[in-house]
């Protein structure tokens, strides 16, 4: 039986993945269909600097969710390479998901190239990223805060070292799943913010109840010191490395993304702990609870060609409606999947339900 906590903890991380679908769909609508004139000005560079967050929020709370699967398989009494194989499977899922969705995208935009099949998008990135990840299965919840914290680290540093690795001894496929690169989603240095997500959601497994909301005032804290702190690194003019791009393997990029969901981790759950009505229905958490259907929908949508007629024509007024636009569709299509079981009870009364007919759910 779910408790009121145990509620309250699902609610917090789905409005943290509901709000980075939000800013995901602003993001890409702009990138879309913004006229290539404008995308010097401030709206166009704010919506992207924003939704640059969403990768790095769903590659945590990726990380978190899998935490909690490896301390579920232990509190069980699981063999560790059995806890190890269970968190395996988890990236065939993943990369199940991701190659349906390159098939999709190709068969759609067909004619295309084949090689769109292999891209790495993030959902291949958080397939490849437990495969090589899910060995921290071998360890207790309590050991894997402080592994986890220095795998992201060393992951985080490692990365523009990685960025030089050019040999023709990796396979090409193998690069692009590990060499960071602005047109998809590497282990280095994407990676990290999924085993930072292990780090937190086994911090978050082994905290009292009732100390939950002190923890997160802490986590908090501890987001803001380390978007400080990067910000006073960033001006200093010497470096570790002979050559760094911010924007693409920059340790100093990934641990601000990392401070500012930290926060937004925080501010959830004090929102929806204390600010919110219990049981209010909330738009942000409602496409949480749906992100990956709206992620894979709004993709086509916004980069496919039902909408070609709109693409690089607005102004920044028009591409913010076509926005509002797309996140009233999307909610719209959030709703209508997690209220489905009642949708098509009523369907079925009015006779245009074929096949069995659906139970109703209390209350309808």
């Amino acid at each position: 039986m779910k408790t009121k906590t145990s509620a309250y903890r699902l609610q917090y991380l789905d409005w943290v993945r509901g709000f980075g679908a939000l800013i995901m769909l602003q993001g890409h609508v702009f990138d879309s269909f913004c006229k290539p004139e404008l995308r010097s000005g401030l709206a166009f560079t704010l919506s992207q600097f924003v939704g640059g967050m969403p990768p790095a929020i769903f590659l945590f709370l990726t990380g978190v969710t899998l935490s909690f699967l490896m301390d579920s398989t232990e509190r069980k009494g699981m063999a560790p390479l059995d806890r190890v194989s269970t968190a395996f499977r988890r990236s065939g899922y993943l990369f199940a998901l991701a190659f349906a969705f390159r098939l999709q995208m190709f068969l759609f935009g067909w004619p295309a190239q084949w090689t769109d099949l292999l891209k790495v998008d993030i959902l291949n990135c958080m397939g490849f990223a437990i495969a090589v990840l899910s060995v921290m299965a071998f360890f207790h919840t309590r050991q894997r805060i402080v592994l986890c914290t220095l795998a992201g680290l060393a992951i985080a540093l490692a990365s523009p070292f990685v960025s030089q690795l050019d040999s023709p001894a990796v396979p090409s496929l193998l690069r692009s799943y590990l060499v960071p690169t602005y047109n998809g989603f590497s282990f280095f240095p994407w990676g990290a913010f999924l085993v930072f997500g292990m780090g937190a959601g086994s911090l978050i497994r082994t905290i009292p109840q009732e100390a939950t909301g002190r923890a997160m005032l802490w986590v908090g804290s501890l987001g803001a010191a380390a978007i400080l702190a990067c910000q006073y690194f960033a001006r200093i003019p010497h470096s570790l490395y002979a050559k760094s791009e911010f924007w693409l393997n920059s340790p100093v990029q990934v641990l601000t993304k990392l401070g500012v969901t930290l926060l937004m981790l925080a501010f959830a759950f004090l929102w929806t702990r204390y600010g919110a009505q219990p049981g209010a229905w909330s738009l942000v958490r409602q496409l949480g609870t749906t992100s990956l259907l709206v992620y894979w929908v709004h993709i086509e949508l916004v980069y496919g060609r039902s909408l070609w007629f709109l693409k690089n024509t607005l102004t920044v007024e028009q591409t913010i409606v076509t926005a509002v636009g797309v996140i009233a569709l999307m909610l719209a299509l959030s709703m209508l999947r997690t209220n489905w079981h009642r949708v098509s009870a009523v369907l079925a009364d009015m006779g245009w339900w074929y096949g069995a007919k659906p139970d109703r759910v209390p209350g309808d």
